[in-house]
């Protein structure tokens, strides 16, 4: 029970280095966490794409994420999108 608390409390006590996203991507991942495709993002935020894939792939990037869902859930977790 006690290495468990140690884990628990390393895992928790570790500082990440601030993310900083840019307000397209921001926007983005919004509209993905909602279920958008990267169409319906790039319609709704009139952009095409190309550019909405570019905008995740840099998010992803800079969240350290695997995939979109990695992203949108990191941005999450991270409090930098509601």
């Amino acid at each position: 029970a006690l290495r468990m608390e140690q884990l628990t409390r390393a895992c928790f006590a570790r500082t990440e280095p601030p993310v900083r996203l840019t307000p397209r991507e921001i926007a983005v991942l919004k509209l993905i966490s909602t279920g958008a495709r990267h169409r319906e993002a790039a319609k709704a935020l009139g952009i095409g794409e190309e550019t909405v894939r570019s905008h995740v792939k840099s998010a992803q990037l800079k969240l350290d994420a695997r995939n979109r869902a990695h992203a949108v859930a990191e941005a999450l977790r991270r409090n930098l999108i509601p």
